[in-house]
């Protein structure tokens, strides 16, 4: 039993020193809520929140730079700050009493894959798509063709290149084409039909 207990005990030693490393090594950020004590004149001790710009005050001081520095770092520019306002330089200790409220981030927006459609077509304009949506899912999402719509002569504007899609030949299922996933940016036009079409 008495194994256990000193084993347990230097167990606990051991993490309450790694923690206190930690927190004297932690950087102190905007945000953040700092416990300030003076030991000679307790009506400067106090709880300051760390400002935006970094900074803190404290009555005798002025502003003093806290973020980016060390709980160490900050006492040490305290004490010389506050030393003329004492026969000897005064013990100030700094603790880290808050860290900064984490915000929470915005939700992310669904992503969406944004394709325009022009010519003979039910409704034209920019459509936004879900990501990995095929040509005859926007197709069919677009509200079909006009009775005017030469079918098998839809073009798919990619870039710089135009590519012809027989859309009869996809409905019969001798052509692959439906199956093309849309990217950012892609233009579907579909002509007009000529006479004898």
């Amino acid at each position: 039993m008495f194994r256990i207990s000193t084993l347990l005990g230097s167990f606990l030693a051991l993490i309450l020193c790694v923690t206190t490393a930690t927190a004297q090594n932690y950087r102190v950020r905007p945000g953040d809520t700092l416990r300030i004590e003076v030991i000679e004149d307790s009506n400067l001790d106090r709880t300051v929140l760390v400002a935006p710009d970094g900074r803190i005050s404290l009555p005798g001081t002025g502003q003093v730079r806290a973020g980016g520095r060390t709980m160490l770092q900050i006492q040490r520019s305290l004490t010389a700050q506050l030393a003329p306002n004492f026969a000897n330089p005064p013990n100030v200790h700094v603790s880290l009493e808050e860290l900064r409220p984490t915000v929470p981030s915005p939700p992310a927006e669904d992503p969406v894959t944004a394709v325009f459609v022009a010519g003979e077509i039910k409704n034209a304009g920019r459509v936004e798509l879900e990501p990995g949506t095929t040509l005859l899912q926007a197709i069919a999402q677009f509200g079909g063709f006009t009775n005017f719509a030469a079918t098998k002569r839809v073009q798919l504007h990619r870039s710089a290149k135009i590519y012809t899609v027989n859309f009869d030949a996809i409905l019969k299922g001798t052509s692959p084409n439906g199956t093309v996933r849309l990217r950012e940016g892609d233009v579907i036009i579909v002509p007009q039909r000529r006479l004898f079409e």
